[in-house]
């Protein structure tokens, strides 16, 4: 399992970034994909997760009508569409398997890529 995150950035508040990650070494389709965030001093915590057939997503309260998450199977490739960004937004944005569907929980989830940062800042 390999995860490649990638598209962070320093932002200003109010604005937007897209986060991609992507997959390789497993069957793309067979796992939701969830993504999580880590701000320094701070325990992981989810973000959003979508279905392995891209057909339902669930998100945290803290981003719910500022986040999207879709899925393009061609290209084995999820993605975190961020708008509305807050400075509390501030982290390091991580991609992952999940282990079965709608689950929040990072120990329901593996095969962690290495992280982007995201900074909102003025």
């Amino acid at each position: 399992v390999q995860l490649v995150e990638s598209g962070g950035g320093l932002v200003q508040p109010g604005g937007s970034l897209r986060l991609s990650c992507a997959a390789s070494g497993f069957t793309f389709n067979n796992y939701p994909m969830g993504w999580f965030r880590q701000a320094p001093g701070k325990e992981r915590e989810f973000v959003a997760v979508i279905h392995r057939f891209g057909t339902d997503t669930y998100y945290a309260d803290s981003v719910k009508g500022r986040f999207s998450i879709s899925r393009d199977s061609a290209k084995n490739t999820v993605y975190l569409q961020m708008n509305s960004l807050k400075l509390e937004d501030t982290a390091v944005y991580f991609c992952a398997l999940g282990t079965y569907w709608r689950t929040s929980s990072p120990i329901h989830y593996y095969g962690w890529g290495q992280g982007t940062q995201v900074t909102v800042s003025s």
